[in-house]
């Protein structure tokens, strides 16, 4: 599960990575992004901004709304239940993603470690994206197996897509697009840190996977 990610990159450099349309011109996207806060996709063969995760609409006890939790992970083996299917039949997108996080060690002293595709500044992760009332539009990562270097540290992780696959990821059909979403078998840069994962800017609303 993905709840913070970089991507350092501006939109002009996304869209000449991506050979897209750049409809983002004056984004305002931190370097790191978290669940419920906005980041770059591309869709469509454009660049946007987006909100990160799907927006769940809550009660309470008493039956009163809660704000919307970000659904910002989707399951490999939920894609075609009812909350995703429409989105993976008809939006998916790419998120071009510098480096990942996941906490490492023991509760209460978790630590950032970052995670990258070996030899590459840029990448993209498979994404579906949707329209909402809520937050306008909105997109999640696709999550599968972790692969074998970080399994010890979390058993998702997220679908990475090569150049290859981008046309068949965001123009192929349901059944092609499907056969992309597996465990990352590329090489991955790993980077361990001493910074405290509670330590990090902690966003308005906690990201979920479904």
């Amino acid at each position: 599960m993905c709840n913070l990610y970089r991507m350092t990159k501006n939109a002009d450099e996304v869209a000449n990575w991506f050979a897209a349309v750049n409809d983002a011109a004056g984004a305002n996207f931190g370097a790191e992004v978290y669940p419920g806060y906005p980041g770059l996709v591309v869709a469509e063969g454009h660049v946007r901004q987006m909100a990160w995760g799907f927006p769940v609409v809550l009660k309470g006890k008493k039956g009163q709304p809660l704000k919307p939790k970000p659904v910002n992970n989707a399951r490999d083996d939920k894609l075609l239940t009812a909350f995703w299917r429409d989105s993976f039949a008809k939006r998916r997108c790419l998120i071009p993603v510098t480096r990942w996080a996941e906490a490492e060690g023991e509760r209460g002293r978790m630590t950032r470690t970052w995670y990258r595709l070996a030899g590459h500044e840029l990448f993209a992760v498979a994404g579906l994206w949707r329209p909402t009332a809520e937050w306008g539009n909105a997109y999640s990562m696709v999550m599968s197996d972790s692969c074998a270097q970080m399994a010890a540290v979390h058993d998702r992780m997220p679908v990475i897509l090569t150049p290859e696959q981008y046309a068949t990821w965001t123009d192929g059909d349901a059944d092609e697009a499907l056969g992309l979403v597996r465990t990352c078998d590329l090489e991955l840069h790993t980077e361990k840190t001493e910074e405290l994962w509670v330590g990090r800017p902690r966003p308005k609303v906690e990201g979920t996977l479904l």
